[in-house]
């Protein structure tokens, strides 16, 4: 390619406008790849950390030990640990409290991990809209820079009385840069948003349903102690092995 029509070239002589449009999309797509690797990195993290939590519930111990596990470490437990480990904590604390019904103390410990499952969602979906904002609006950012471009290379063809192709070339290829730029920096964002949107509602459902579960052994602990039975250590999971099924054994958390 000429030397005179190479990229650099054309983007220092191209109008300030443009320049400056060029510059915005190129920081878009700096600040959505920065993003991109983060929310990699994260989306990743709570995949795995949600598939090992879940290995260590259904293992079939007790409750209460994993429950102690959890408040002893340091920080703060996140995903759905964190949901277990919230709704644990609320149940037993409701529990303890005269004149409550099972179904309050079902419904407190629910809306426990509600909240801290509304936390985590928010921290997984945290910056996800920038990506879809970039995807949808660069393209017309850098299709806007390319209209301006091609109207300048217009005006310098009506300064002349004769034009050629490479008189209108550098004007042309200017606008179509920013163009180029716009897609460069959208579909990188569009990917990795459509990718991730997916993965955090598919861990959002995991954590619907584990909410669900564990309701489930909250309600039947709660109707065993009630009717003075006496309560079992955990069990595998129900789907794996439908008898017995998985309660909370010993003293629940003060």
């Amino acid at each position: 390619m000429n030397t005179d029509l190479s990229i650099v070239r054309l983007v220092l002589d191209a109008s300030p406008f443009v320049q400056v449009i060029l510059g915005l999309l190129v920081i878009a797509s700096i600040a959505s790849w920065t993003v991109i690797f983060e929310k990699r990195r994260l989306v990743k993290q709570a995949m795995k950390s949600a598939g090992e939590f879940e290995q260590s519930f259904w293992s079939g111990g007790d409750l209460n030990n994993l429950y102690r596990d959890l408040a002893r470490t340091e920080a703060t437990p996140l995903g759905m640990a964190g949901i277990f480990e919230a709704g644990f904590r609320e149940f037993g604390r409701l529990k303890q409290e005269s004149g409550l019904s099972t179904e309050q103390v079902i419904e407190g410990a629910r809306r426990a991990m509600r909240v801290s499952q509304l936390r985590e969602m928010d921290r997984l979906e945290h910056n996800l809209a920038f990506l879809a904002t970039v995807s949808n609006t660069s393209p017309y950012v850098g299709l806007f820079g390319t209209v301006v471009g091609i109207i300048r290379a217009f005006h310098a063809i009506g300064a002349v009385q004769s034009a050629t192709i490479a008189m209108v070339a550098p004007g042309i290829s200017e606008a179509l840069i920013a163009t180029a730029m716009g897609l460069v920096a959208a579909i990188p964002a569009g990917i990795a948003f459509n990718r991730y949107a997916d993965q955090v509602n598919r861990l959002a459902v995991r954590y619907d349903t584990f909410m669900e579960e564990l309701s489930a052994i909250f309600q039947r602990n709660a109707a065993r102690r009630d009717g003075d039975a006496p309560a079992a250590t955990a069990a595998v999971r129900p789907a794996a092995r439908p008898a017995p099924t998985r309660e909370i054994g010993g003293r629940v958390p003060e």
